[in-house]
C-alpha cells in the first residue's frame, strides 16, 4: 500500500495566443471623461484593455456600448475600456458633436475622439463597431466586430487576469475615468415630439429614460412621466385612435403604451430581450423580441415600427396582440422594391399619410416610402456613403443622417436632416428638395402646431418653434463622402476571408447543419462579375469587374457557436453577426486579399 499523497494536476498551462504590439493611441480630438488628461498606453499597462471603435450614429455601436457595461462593473479593477470615435459622417467629426454623445449614450470610460481616423487606420479597423483587446503588457491579443461578443470577452479577459496575476504583470486599482460635471436643464437630449388633444406637447426625454409634457409653449413642464425603471432611452411616440400614446422605448427593444388620462404605463409588445438572426419574426407581442424600436406611427390600422436595430419595419396591431415583419431583410443598404426584398439602413423616422408611410432611414441618408401595396421605395438618397447638404432636384439632393419625418398640409414632408442641423422639405409634386431652417442642433423630430412647425432641438435640448416659412431658405450645396479611405484592390480575382475563430471553450454549432452564412454584394451591381450571393463558406473568391473604377462591397457574416461542455446536454450558445460597407477602388498592384475578422486574429496578417 503507498501511503504518498497523489501528484496535484498541472494547471493548464496558459493558451498560446498570437500577439501583436500594439498601435498607441492618436487622436486629433483629444481624450473625454479622464478629467482632462491625456492617456497613452504606457498609462494602461498592467490592465486589461478594451478598445472600442465605434461612431455614434450607429446603432450596433450603441448595442455593444450595452454589453461592455457589465464587463466594465465586474472587472472594474482589471479593465480599461477605450472608446476610440471613428466618425463616419463629417458632423460626427466636430468635437462637440463627439461630447455630447458621450453624455448622450452615458458612456462611462475614456473615449479619444480621432476625427481624422488615425487609431482606425493603425489598427486596421474595417467595421463599427470593432472591438480590440490589449493584454496588460501592451500586445493585441484578440479583435471582434460586431455585436454579440460579450460572452468570448468575458473568457478571455478573465484569462489574461488570472495568466497575468501569476506572471505578477496584472494592476488591480481604478482606471483613468473621470464623469464630467452634471449640468441642469429641463430636457436632456429629447428624441421625438407629439401634440397632445388638448394642446400639449409630449416629448421623450432620452438621457433621463422619461417622457415630459410641455404645455403649448413649448417650454413650460406639465408633468413628467416614468424614469429608468420603466423607460430606457425612449425615442419615438404615436398617439392611437383611444387616445394612448405608444412609446418607443429603445433601449429596453419594447413598445410601451402610455395613457396621458390615467397616468399608466404597460408594456404592449417584445420581451427586453434584443432580436437576433434566426429568432420568431411575428406572433404574439409580447413574446416576440424585438431590436430597439426608434419610431412608431400609426398607419391602416397598425402601430409601424422602424427596427433600428435590424434595419427593418415591423407592425404591431393593437386588434390582434400581434407583431410582425412588414419590409426589409436585415441585410443593411439602399434597395428598392416589395417589402419583403428591400433594404434598410438603420430607419428612425417615420410620418403617415393617407397613402404613404414616410421612412428617414438614416444611415444612407435617404427619405424612402412604403405605397399602399407595401413596396418601398426612395425619393431621396443613393447609398450608404453619399451624404452632404444639396438642394434641387431629387435625384442629386443629399441629406445627412436624418432622424425624423414630418408629413406637411400641402403633401409635402418636412425631414429633420440631423447631422445637416438644418429643416428640409421633399415635395412629391415637384420632386424637389429645399431647406426650411438652418442654424438647429442636430435636430431630431418635429411636430405641427397650427401654422408653425415645433422641431425638437436635441443637442439643445430644447424645443424650437419655426414659422412656416413661405419660400425656402438657400444654401450652398455640399457633397460629402465617407470619411473612410478606400482599400486599394487588384482588378481580377480577390480573395474574401471573413477570420472568424470560436473563443476558447467554445466550438462551432454544426448540430443543425452550417453554422456559419455569408452573403456577398455589391453597388454598384456590375462590379461583382462573380462571388454575389449566399453561401455557407466564410472564404469565397470574388472576381470585380476591371470596368468599374470604384464601388463598394457588402458583406454580411454570421456565426453561431456554442460552449464545448461535454458534460452540458444543453450547452449556452451565441451568436456573432457583422455587415460591412467597404468602399473600394480597383488599381493594379492593389491587393488580392480582403480579410474582414469577425471574431479573432487573422493569421496571414498578424
Amino acid at each position: 500500500m503507498n501511503d504518498a499523497a497523489p501528484a496535484p494536476t498541472p494547471a493548464p498551462a496558459p493558451r498560446k495566443r498570437a500577439r501583436v504590439r500594439a498601435p498607441e493611441l492618436v487622436g486629433r480630438g483629444g481624450w473625454l471623461n479622464t478629467g482632462g488628461n491625456e492617456l497613452t498606453l504606457a498609462d494602461l499597462r498592467g490592465k486589461c484593455v478594451v478598445l472600442d471603435f465605434w461612431t455614434f450614429c450607429c446603432i450596433n455601436c450603441l448595442h455593444v456600448l450595452d454589453e461592455l457595461r457589465e464587463l466594465e462593473e465586474k472587472h472594474r479593477d482589471t479593465v480599461v475600456v477605450v472608446g476610440v470615435h471613428s466618425p463616419k459622417f463629417v458632423h460626427e467629426a466636430e468635437h462637440q458633436a463627439v461630447v455630447d454623445a458621450v453624455e448622450r449614450y452615458g458612456v462611462e470610460h475614456p473615449v479619444l475622439d480621432d476625427p481624422d481616423l488615425v487609431t482606425w487606420k493603425q489598427y486596421a479597423v474595417r467595421a463599427w463597431p470593432t472591438l480590440v483587446v490589449i493584454d496588460p503588457e501592451g500586445y493585441v491579443v484578440a479583435q471582434h466586430a460586431g455585436e454579440g461578443h460579450a460572452h468570448a470577452l468575458e473568457r478571455l479577459v478573465q484569462e489574461l487576469e488570472a495568466e497575468h496575476e501569476a506572471k505578477g504583470t496584472l494592476r488591480r486599482g481604478d482606471g483613468p475615468y473621470v464623469p464630467p460635471e452634471p449640468v441642469a436643464t429641463d430636457l436632456r437630449f429629447p428624441g421625438k415630439a407629439i401634440a397632445l388633444p388638448g394642446g400639449n406637447l409630449l416629448v421623450s426625454d432620452t438621457t433621463r429614460h422619461q417622457l415630459v409634457e410641455l404645455g403649448p409653449d413649448g417650454e413650460s413642464v406639465v408633468r413628467r412621466i416614468g424614469g429608468e425603471g420603466q423607460f430606457k432611452e425612449p425615442q419615438g411616440l404615436a398617439l392611437l385612435p383611444d387616445g394612448r400614446v405608444v412609446v418607443a422605448d429603445t433601449v429596453h427593444h419594447a413598445l410601451r403604451a402610455f395613457d396621458p388620462v390615467s397616468g399608466e404605463i404597460e408594456l404592449i409588445a417584445g420581451t427586453g430581450r434584443q432580436w437576433w438572426q434566426g429568432q420568431p419574426t411575428s406572433g404574439p407581442a409580447l413574446e416576440v423580441d424585438l431590436s430597439s424600436p426608434w419610431d412608431v406611427a400609426w398607419w391602416r390600422g397598425k402601430v409601424w415600427i422602424a427596427m433600428a436595430g435590424v434595419h427593418q419595419l415591423w407592425t404591431y396591431d393593437p386588434a390582434t396582440g400581434t407583431v410582425e415583419v412588414a419590409a426589409g431583410t436585415t441585410n443593411e443598404g439602399l434597395v428598392d422594391g416589395p417589402g419583403a426584398e428591400a433594404w434598410f439602413a438603420q430607419p428612425s423616422g417615420l410620418a403617415a399619410t393617407e397613402d404613404r408611410l414616410w421612412v428617414a432611414d438614416s444611415e444612407t441618408s435617404a427619405l424612402r416610402y412604403v405605397d399602399a401595396e407595401g413596396a418601398v421605395h426612395t425619393a431621396v438618397g443613393t447609398g450608404l456613403f453619399d451624404f452632404g447638404h444639396r438642394d434641387g432636384d431629387a435625384a442629386q439632393a443629399l441629406l445627412q443622417h436624418p432622424l425624423g419625418v414630418t408629413a406637411l398640409p400641402d403633401g409635402s414632408v418636412a425631414v429633420s436632416d440631423t447631422y445637416n442641423h438644418a429643416l428640409r422639405r421633399y415635395d412629391p409634386a415637384s420632386g424637389e428638395v429645399s431647406t426650411l431652417a438652418t442654424d438647429l442642433r442636430e435636430p431630431s423630430d418635429a411636430v405641427l402646431v397650427g401654422d408653425d412647425i415645433v422641431v425638437v432641438e436635441s443637442a439643445r435640448h430644447r424645443l424650437t418653434r419655426l414659422r412656416l416659412p413661405d419660400e425656402a431658405v438657400r444654401v450652398e450645396a455640399v457633397a460629402h463622402r465617407t470619411r473612410r479611405a478606400a482599400t486599394e484592390v487588384a482588378p481580377g480575382r480577390l480573395q474574401l476571408d471573413v477570420v472568424f475563430q470560436a473563443p476558447d471553450g467554445q466550438k462551432l454549432d454544426t448540430r443543425y447543419g452550417p453554422s456559419t452564412r455569408l452573403l456577398v454584394s455589391s453597388t454598384p451591381p456590375e462590379l461583382l462579375l462573380t462571388g454575389e450571393g449566399t453561401g455557407t463558406d466564410l472564404a469565397r473568391e470574388l472576381r470585380l469587374n476591371p470596368e468599374i473604377a470604384e464601388g463598394v462591397l457588402h458583406v454580411s457574416a454570421m456565426a453561431a457557436s456554442c460552449d464545448d461542455d461535454p458534460a452540458n446536454e444543453y450547452p449556452a450558445c451565441h451568436m456573432h453577426q457583422q455587415d460591412w460597407g467597404v468602399p473600394v477602388r480597383i488599381v493594379e498592384g492593389g491587393a488580392a486579399r480582403l480579410p474582414l475578422v469577425l471574431a479573432g486574429m487573422d493569421r496571414e496578417e498578424s
